[in-house]
């Protein structure tokens, strides 16, 4: 009787020793046959990420809830293209212009968001996407909101006509935000949604002083003077139907820094600035604003990154109203913002990193930046997303990202924009009239573009 239990174990220990061996073998052959036998293996691509971007799930500072990391898109992207392996590099916003330029030197990734794509293409080192996107029948130029992929155009060092250096990722957009509960109190009209430069004074200056229910103090309009002040004057003029110039390749550029629209609009900003609380050229005076005792009325030039997130964050959603940036007589005007996804021109796995810029437009990553991230997408279907149907404040915004000057400014990022923006400063500090400012901007703007 013992020895025949002994013998059905020794048979069933057997049995055992077989079925783990035979599952030990098939879960070495599954964790390795994606890299071994998948369409893309061996390939890897590092993809460089600018802003809060995080590898793993952290707590959003700004309303305290678990943002999941780009751990998500390194798993779906993965699991979408067997073998191949997806690394990030992720860096803030300050520096990332210096930073990128390193890294595309030492040809440390291959995929780039760079909002400086009109910089980096001219040196040669993006590869160009319209041979891809016309090879690919699976992919469409239309899934995106209009105008920005003719907005991050670009030109190559051998380019004359502007070409597609990068597809639009993250989206952005300039606007002009308003306190409703101010103007209630003061009982003075909301901003149109296309309000003119006439009537944003108007009601700046109505509601400027004691507030008529609070006994405080308010103020009827803010801006910053320094850093934006420059894209704040542009649109200024563009709201006359003036501009800041013509042209896009250096050799072609004729700056209008000097012209009367532009002198009207630095005198507005002068009058405003009487409306404003002080600290304008120092980026001050709106302390209060998305907060319960905000006390300024109108902002001029604000970002959905500046105003969506925050208002819900603090319960103010309903309290806050965007109205457009200054447009012309064609609907057009502001400032075109945001980041294109690209490639590096020396990348090894040009085709995998063309997949990677297609899943970075996707409806799965789109949403994951909306909804995790809480930033802009790029792709029209978003705005049929329940979750943004849900934030009412994003409609206005995808209207702004439709209508921006496009092409962008393409002295942004240059020696004019910083050259204009401290004559904007030396205007409002009182150091140079409007005219004797921008006069100045216009002759050195000038003198650059010749001797650079």
């Amino acid at each position: 009787m013992e020895k025949k239990c002994f013998s059905k174990v020794n048979v069933l220990l057997a049995a055992v020793l077989v079925v783990a061996g035979l599952l030990a073998g098939c879960s070495k052959s599954g964790a390795g046959s994606g890299e071994a036998d998948g369409e893309w293996a061996g390939q890897k691509i590092n993809v460089q990420l600018i802003g809060d971007f995080a590898m793993e799930t952290k707590t959003d500072p700004v309303t305290g809830e678990s943002v999941k990391g780009v751990e998500v898109l390194k798993e779906e992207f993965e699991k979408q293209h067997p073998g191949a392996t997806v690394e990030f590099t992720l860096m803030p916003w300050e520096g990332y212009t210096e930073k990128t330029q390193a890294m595309i030197t030492s040809g440390d990734a291959d995929v780039y968001q760079m909002p400086g794509t009109v910089d980096f293409a001219p040196q040669g080192v993006l590869e160009p996407l319209q041979p891809y996107i016309d090879k690919d029948e699976e992919f469409d130029l239309d899934i995106f909101i209009e105008n920005q992929v003719e907005g991050w155009k670009a030109l190559g060092p051998d380019d004359d006509e502007l070409q597609i250096y990068g597809l639009p990722f993250l989206g952005d957009a300039r606007f002009i935000a308003y306190d409703k509960q101010l103007f209630d109190e003061w009982g003075v009209d909301y901003l149109s949604d296309h309000p003119t430069m006439e009537e944003v004074a108007e009601k700046a200056k109505q509601m400027t002083g004691k507030n008529p229910v609070t006994g405080e103090q308010n103020y009827g309009i803010w801006f910053r003077g320094d850093w934006s002040s420059a894209f704040t004057l542009i649109d200024l003029a563009e709201g006359q139907n003036g501009s800041w110039g013509s042209g896009f390749a250096w050799d072609e550029i004729e700056f209008n820094f000097d012209s009367p629209e532009m002198v009207n609009g630095l005198n507005w900003l002068l009058d405003m600035q009487e409306l404003a609380p002080e600290g304008l050229v120092s980026n001050q005076g709106n302390e209060k604003w998305l907060t319960e005792e905000n006390n300024i009325a109108i902002m001029l030039n604000q970002g959905p990154g500046d105003t969506v997130k925050p208002a819900y964050a603090q319960g103010l959603e309903d309290r806050i109203g965007i109205a457009q940036e200054f447009k012309n007589d064609e609907g057009v005007g502001g400032l075109f913002a945001g980041s294109p996804i690209t490639i590096a021109k020396d990348s090894e796995n040009k085709d995998l990193a063309w997949e990677w810029v297609k899943f970075a437009t996707s409806e799965f990553t789109q949403q994951y930046i909306f909804e995790e991230m809480g930033l802009v997408p790029s792709i029209k279907s978003a705005m049929e997303w329940d979750s943004v149907k849900d934030t009412e404040l994003m409609q206005p915004v995808f209207e702004a990202m439709s209508s921006p000057w496009t092409p962008r400014y393409p002295w942004g990022s240059a020696q004019p924009r910083f050259i204009l923006t401290s004559e904007v400063e030396a205007a409002l500090t009182g150091e140079r009239s409007a005219e004797e400012a921008l006069n100045k901007a216009q002759k050195e703007s000038t003198e650059w573009l010749e001797n650079r």
